[in-house]
This record gives structure tokens, C-alpha cells and sequence, in this order.
């Protein structure tokens, strides 16, 4: 439930003294008192972060920079906890986090913009082992982990340069961002955080962005994504690629080998009213490369829907099926991109339970993944063994923005 807020307006009568008493018939006529001044629109929550649903962001708190002009601020604050069983190899059957101490300050006016996040954060994905906070900021994308400046040269078009968020795939980064707490499978073969500069351009219902970027945080800036989205009423589809022109011989925790490789996504989304419905189809390739080690290409087919249901009093529904597969075999020399061997593949469903009232949110995820086809020792519990996973997370919180609530005469 997202609630209006907009600053307290109080209006005070100053008394006039008279200096002479004229008669009746002698004192001009009253002039019309001057209306009261009117109260200021409230801003609106910003686009920026993006949020997908069903949490929503508070208006921005603002105030005057100097030189820097008129900056809004907005924050998410939580933490969560996760029980699960078959956990794998250093991880535990019970983990919590901080998973977002976050801030935001951006300049959204004028030819000359930017945008800064800067906190901890917890990325949290299926399949996956559990991180702690601070090795998740660490190994991955700092303490700043999204900042760029924004140029406006008009009113359709900008340019974006420095970290970006991707523009790859249906589900954002930040645990805030989305309909479920952990990510899916499918994200785990995309990209989360470039660095690089983007193009973004409108045109009536079409709107178009062009990247160069570094693709998975490689540093090396070979990288050319792209996407293009019509929006017609409550209907949107997005076509969207990315690919490595180049070669990166070297991995790193951010950097995996599939940033080698291309990826393509087609995503509809339709909203309205109290529904969010989201199917996206995945395809990913990481070709052959001998100077790399990489002696057969490798790729991933997978698709999702996303689906959310907002009921009355703030409560809400997420719900996420996907199922994503690999080629090869363990005998072709084929790479191991699912984690689960060559040739496996995995299904996953998520449910959401939501509750947001005001700036205060609690939600709990409750995800089961099963795979198929895979690589005995390459799955689920210490020995690998199991083919399935069962999940359950809290994440509780609040958002920070404007808090001032407009008092109604």
C-alpha cells in the first residue's frame, strides 16, 4: 500500500494596526482578501531505483544542495534471516544478514543529473550458497555499488556514464527491487552491475537503450547492450542482447566465464490494477575459445513468469516459476554453467507473502528447487547428492523518503 505524503502547510494571520480612524462614509472599499498561498505538491517517488512491486518506494525527502542544486534522498533498511535444508559445502542450515543499509541521493532536474547509491547490501539467490554482508560488498561491487552521471541534452533523450544498473533480464539486483527476496535461476546467468556508458531514447510508445559496457564487472570494456521496448496500455514487451565482442581470460566471484558469452531476453509484462504478470524467455551462449580453455560452446534456455496479486490493508502475492536447462554432456568437454554438470537443468518456484504499510515492509519467501539430469556430487547437501532444495526467508524493514505527513484542514 503506497501512502501520499506532502509537507505540513500552516498559514498565519498577522493583525494590522490603524494609524487613523476615518469615517464610513468618508473609508474606501475593502479590498478582497488575497488567497492563501497554495500548499506545495508533494514530490512523487522517483523512478530511480527501479522497483518492480509489490514493495513500493516513499516520496524523496529534498533539500538545497548550493551549487549541486535541488537533491532527493530516499534509504532501505532490512534484514533477514533464511533457514534451509541439503545445504551445500561451507554454507549452513541457517544464515541472517543485513541485507540492505542503503541510501540514495540523486539530482533529477536540469541538463546535468546523477544518481549515487551507497551502502551494504545481501544478494541472495537460489542454488546458491549463502554470502555474509560484507563479503557480498566486497567481492562484488563495493560500498558505491551503482553511481553515474546523467546527461539531458533533451527532453526524449539522455546518456548515462559510469556503474549502471543492467539491462538484461526481468529481475533487478537489490533484494528491495523485486517481487521475491531471493533471486532466480535465470538470474544467475546475467549480468547485474556494468560499468560503462548508455544511450537511452524515447519515441512516443518505443523507448531504446544502447550500452558499452564491461558486461559482468570485468573491468574490460567489451561489452555492447541493448533494448528496445514498445508499451501500449498495460502491455509491454522488451527485446533484449548482450555479448562480449572481445575475450576475458581471467574469472572472479563477479566476473564468471559466461562473461564470455551473449545472452537474449524477450519480456511481457502487463499491469493493471492489482495484477503484475510477467513471463520472460532466456537464451544463453558462451562459444568455444581454445586461447581461454573453453572447448565447446556451451549455452542455457530458460523462462519464468512472474506474477503478483495486490490485495486490500497493503498485503500482497508474488509468485515465481522458472526453469532453466544446459546443453552438453559430461563427456564433450561442455562448460558446467548451471553448476549442476552439462546437460542438467533445474526448476524453481517462489511464493511472496508481502506486507508494507507506510515505510515499514515484512515479506517471507518460501522457494523449493529441484534438479534433473544432474552430475551426482554436483547438487544439493554435502555430498551433493540431493537433487532438491527448500528455502524459507524473512526480510523485514523500512523505506526512508519524505515522511511528512500533508494535515487536511
Amino acid at each position: 500500500m503506497r501512502l501520499n505524503r506532502c509537507q505540513r502547510l500552516s498559514v498565519c494571520a498577522l493583525g494590522l494596526a490603524l494609524a487613523s480612524v476615518c469615517s464610513a462614509q468618508d473609508a474606501p472599499a475593502q479590498a478582497p482578501a488575497a488567497p492563501a498561498p497554495a500548499a506545495p505538491a508533494a514530490p512523487a517517488p522517483l523512478s530511480t531505483p527501479a522497483i518492480t512491486g509489490p514493495l513500493s518506494n516513499l516520496p524523496p525527502a529534498e533539500f538545497d544542495a548550493g551549487p549541486f542544486g535541488k537533491l532527493a534522498v530516499n534509504g532501505f533498511l532490512s534484514g533477514m534471516g533464511l533457514v534451509q535444508n541439503n545445504h551445500l559445502p561451507g554454507d549452513d542450515s541457517h544464515q541472517a544478514a543485513l541485507s540492505n543499509g542503503q541510501v540514495f541521493i540523486q539530482k533529477t532536474d536540469g541538463w546535468f543529473q546523477f544518481y549515487v547509491q551507497a551502502g551494504i547490501y545481501n544478494l541472495p539467490a537460489l542454488s546458491s550458497s549463502f554470502l555474509p554482508s560484507d563479503k557480498a560488498v566486497t567481492g562484488l561491487y563495493g560500498p558505491v555499488p551503482v553511481a553515474y552521471v546523467k546527461l539531458q541534452p533533451g527532453k526524449n533523450t539522455s546518456i548515462e556514464i559510469g556503474s549502471l544498473p543492467t539491462l538484461i533480464g526481468a529481475e533487478y539486483t537489490f533484494t528491495f527491487e523485486n517481487m521475491n527476496v531471493n533471486r532466480g535461476l535465470l538470474w544467475n546467468q546475467e549480468t547485474a552491475v556494468s560499468r560503462g556508458i548508455q544511450l537511452n531514447q524515447t519515441m512516443g510508445k518505443f523507448a531504446a537503450s544502447v550500452s558499452w559496457n564491461d558486461g559482468f564487472y570485468s573491468n574490460r570494456y567489451s561489452w555492447i547492450s541493448g533494448s528496445l521496448a514498445y508499451t501500449n496500455g498495460p502491455s509491454a514487451i522488451a527485446f533484449v542482447a548482450g555479448g562480449n565482442l572481445g575475450q576475458t581470460a581471467y574469472t572472479t566471484f563477479a566476473n564468471p566465464v559466461q562473461n564470455n558469452g551473449s545472452i537474449y531476453n524477450v519480456i511481457y509484462t502487463y499491469t493493471k490494477g492489482s495484477w503484475i504478470v510477467q513471463p520472460y524467455f532466456q537464451y544463453t551462449d558462451v562459444p568455444a575459445n581454445a586461447k581461454l580453455g573453453i572447448t565447446k560452446g556451451t549455452s542455457t534456455t530458460g523462462g519464468a513468469i512472474l506474477l503478483n496479486h495486490t490485495f486490500k490493508h497493503g498485503f500482497s502475492l508474488p509468485v515465481r516459476w522458472e526453469y532453466i536447462g544446459t546443453s552438453g554432456t559430461t563427456t564433450d568437454g561442455s562448460l558446467n554453467l548451471l553448476g549442476a554438470g552439462p546437460g542438467s537443468s533445474g526448476t524453481s518456484i517462489t511464493v511472496t507473502p508481502t506486507f508494507q504499510y507506510g515505510g515499514f515492509f515484512f515479506r517471507g519467501d518460501m522457494a523449493y528447487v529441484h534438479a534433473s539430469n544432474f552430475v551426482p556430487g554436483s547438487v544439493f547437501g554435502l555430498a551433493g547428492t540431493n537433487a532438491g532444495q527448500f528455502r524459507a526467508t524473512a526480510e523485514i524493514g523500512f523505506v526512508f523518503g519524505n515522511n511528512i505527513v500533508e494535515k487536511k484542514p
